[in-house]
């Protein structure tokens, strides 16, 4: 199951109604990152936007900017990117693959300090594999040959799949929240 297909399959799992469509200029991010971005990813956007899934799991948001979004310096997408690069480049040694830096970009962070990205290499980035910079997971760095909504998929639906990808204990009962309706909430307006 693979882009548009996998996100189709979410819906199954995670409940659309406290999503918000982020309504991206995705040419300005996209000449931003000198990249397209994959078409599963583009989806969730439309659909859920970035916000926090059981508590555990928090998309970023790709826009260059965004009126209230939690990270002071803008979206978070470049922020956990350098993160993650920086973690590949001190954990490399004990992976089982080999990733050129530069390649890694971060599309979401668990609250057990995990990263998950995307090794760009491929030119089609519905081909863009899952990289797992894990905090404790085993091992720490993992490279999965799935896109992000196949991936999700599988660590909310699959118990045996989850194990040793994600460094926090997921709810049972699958939740969604959108940035912008947590904050509403946080802030004690309408939800």
């Amino acid at each position: 199951m693979h882009g548009l297909d996998a996100v189709a399959a979410l819906a199954g799992l995670i409940p659309v109604a406290h999503g918000v469509d982020e309504r991206i200029d995705w040419d300005e991010v996209e000449a931003a990152w000198g990249t397209r971005f994959p078409s599963d990813y583009v989806r969730f956007m439309e659909v859920y936007g970035s916000g926090v899934i059981s508590d555990g799991i928090s998309v970023l948001l790709p826009a260059l900017r965004a009126e209230g979004y939690p990270y002071r310096d803008g979206p978070g997408l470049r922020d956990e990117t350098e993160n993650a690069r920086e973690t590949w480049e001190m954990c490399r040694d004990d992976a089982d693959f080999d990733v050129d830096p530069e390649s890694i970009v971060a599309w979401a962070v668990t609250s057990g300090a995990d990263i998950y990205c995307w090794v760009t290499t491929d030119a089609d980035p519905d081909r863009w594999p899952v990289l797992v910079c894990g905090r404790h997971t085993n091992p720490e760095m993992q490279l999965h040959p799935l896109g992000m909504a196949a991936f999700l998929n599988g660590l909310l639906g699959d118990p045996e799949f989850r194990k040793n990808k994600i460094s926090v204990v997921l709810s049972d009962e699958v939740s969604f929240v959108n940035w912008r309706n947590r904050k509403r909430v946080s802030s004690g307006g309408p939800a």
